[in-house]
Parts: structure tokens; sequence; C-alpha cells
């Protein structure tokens, strides 16, 4: 009994630090999500770089690190700060209430300085690659921060168009890493990366339309309806066809892969014209999304295996 009084004192004097809490907390705040599905598009990017100019990958290792190493930096504290401006809206919404920033558990104005810390370190990594990788990450930056976050997203339907800046970066930020002249293939990847996102989030918004109304977002489901939503989504998956045969050189199985994942995309959008149950449609879109870049930019290493 002696024992065990001793054992509950020292749990009073010393309270235990749940690490699987607060790796969560952190995860939530820098929106882990988003940072490990950027890092695909950086390191794609990167490794089509390293493919075309000729250089070996085990060679530059000190490049590959510092790269993913800074973009994640950047990104992740671009999402802290996110999660700061937004914490008013984000009560409002399903998969966003439980944040941080909103439940208290962490002061605000830390995570402000926490996405500060985190995209100045990401920037002096990436300028140990090259200064134009820098630049670009801090443009994307400047974009989800000011021009998404604090202006557009609560203001106009285009905050999706113009978010997608952002989310088009890191592959470029992979690609000028290595080679920070111009080159027609980090034009391409930051094309497709700008054409994915508006379907991919009108998608979601379809589906979340109404707790972004409750958060007063004027989203384009929530504006314009749900019809005007699935026109533009077909329309920008259209434009993402042609896109691919620019990166005719890693040739006709990579080809033949991202003109199905398009076609077959295309395809399910049309049928959305059929159903009637449209947030079932806005689901399948959705999760098409993510695959689709996943598999498209796995692809494009792969084709330089061959």
């Amino acid at each position: 009994m002696s024992n065990l009084k001793t054992n509950t004192a020292h749990a009073g004097d010393r309270p235990r630090v749940n690490i699987g809490t607060i790796w969560k907390e952190l995860s939530s705040v820098i929106k882990i999500g988003i940072v490990n599905s950027n890092l695909i598009t950086t390191f794609t990017g990167l490794w089509l770089a390293l493919y075309f100019t000729g250089e070996g990958f085990l060679e530059n290792l000190h490049i590959v690190f510092f790269t993913l190493f800074g973009a994640a930096l950047v990104i992740a504290g671009s999402c802290s700060i996110n999660n700061f401006i937004d914490r008013d809206i984000d009560q409002f919404m399903e998969r966003t209430k439980t944040r941080p920033t909103v439940t208290g558990t962490i002061e605000p104005k830390r995570v402000l300085w926490l996405g500060v810390a985190l995209v100045t370190v990401g920037t002096i990594s990436l300028l140990m690659t090259t200064a134009t990788a820098a630049v670009v990450g801090l443009i994307g930056m400047v974009t989800y921060v000011f021009l998404y976050t604090m202006w557009s997203k609560r203001n106009y339907t285009l905050n999706t168009v113009i978010g997608s800046i952002s989310g088009a970066v890191p592959p470029v930020i992979g690609w000028t890493a290595v080679d920070p002249g111009f080159h027609v293939v980090p034009l391409i990847l930051f094309l497709i990366m700008f054409i994915w996102q508006p379907p991919h989030f009108l998608a979601l918004a379809m589906k979340r339309c109404e707790e972004y109304r409750a958060a007063g977002i004027p989203m384009l489901p929530v504006v314009h309806g749900f019809a005007m939503a699935k026109r533009q989504i077909i329309v920008w998956v259209a434009c993402l066809l042609p896109l691919p045969f620019y990166l005719f050189s890693l040739g006709v199985p990579f080809l033949t892969v991202a003109t199905l994942l398009n076609v077959g995309w295309l395809a399910l959008g049309l049928y959305g014209f059929k159903m009637k149950d449209d947030l079932k449609w806005a689901k399948w879109m959705f999760i098409y999304s993510l695959n689709y870049l996943t598999i498209l930019f796995v692809a494009m290493v792969i084709a330089t295996l061959w």
C-alpha cells in the first residue's frame, strides 16, 4: 500500500507527457497530410531534374535532403500560419473544428511563431541548393498565406484558383533545386498541379457545402450551386488531357497511363450529369483526384527507370 501511495505521489508531482497526443496536435497544426502529398510532387520534380540533366541521384543526396527538408518546413510553416489565421472559421467545419487552434490546446500565438520559424528554417535549407528554389518556395508561401488565406478565401469564389498557385509550386521547387534554368518539364508539372486542384477542391467544397456556408466562405458550390460547380469541374479536368503529351520523352507507357487517368476522370465527371446524388458523385470525384495525383507522379518516376 505504501508503495502505491509513493508511486501515486510521484505521478502527481510529475505529470506524464503523452507524446502521441503532442504529435497528433502538431500534425494537425502543420497539416501533415498536405505536407506528405506535396513532398511526393517535390521529389518528382527533383528526380526528373536529375534525370533530364544527367545528374546522379546518389551523388546529389545532399541536394535531395536540403530540398525535401526545406520544402517540408516551408509547407508546414505556411499551413501553421493558415491555421492561426483561420481559427475563427475552422470551428464551423467538421474536419477542422478539432484543430488545436480551435480547441485552445495550443496558444494561437505559438502556432503563428511556429509557422514563421518553420518557413525561415525551410527557406535557409532551400538556399543550400539554389537561390531560385528558395524564391519559388517563398512565392508559394506568400500566395498561400496572403493571396489565398487572408484575401481571396473569404471574399471570392476564385479563391480555389488563386490557392492553386501555391499548390503547384512544390514540383518546381524540386526541379529548380537541381536546375534553376528554364525548362518545359517544370512548367508542365506546374500546370498539371495547377489545373488538378480546382476539380479536386470543388469536389470537396460540394461535399462540405453546408459547412462552408456556415463558415461564410464563398466557395463556388455555395454561391452558384452544384450545377455550376459540376460544369467547372468538367472544364478543368478536360484541360488536363493534352498536358502529358508534353512529357513525351518519358515514353509511351507513361503517356498511356496518364491518358487513361485523364480519360477516366473525365468520364466519371461526365457521368455526374446522370447521377441524382450529387454528394455521392462529389465523393467519387474527390477520391479519384487523390489517387490520380499519386499514380501520375509515381508513374513519372517509374518511367525514368525503364
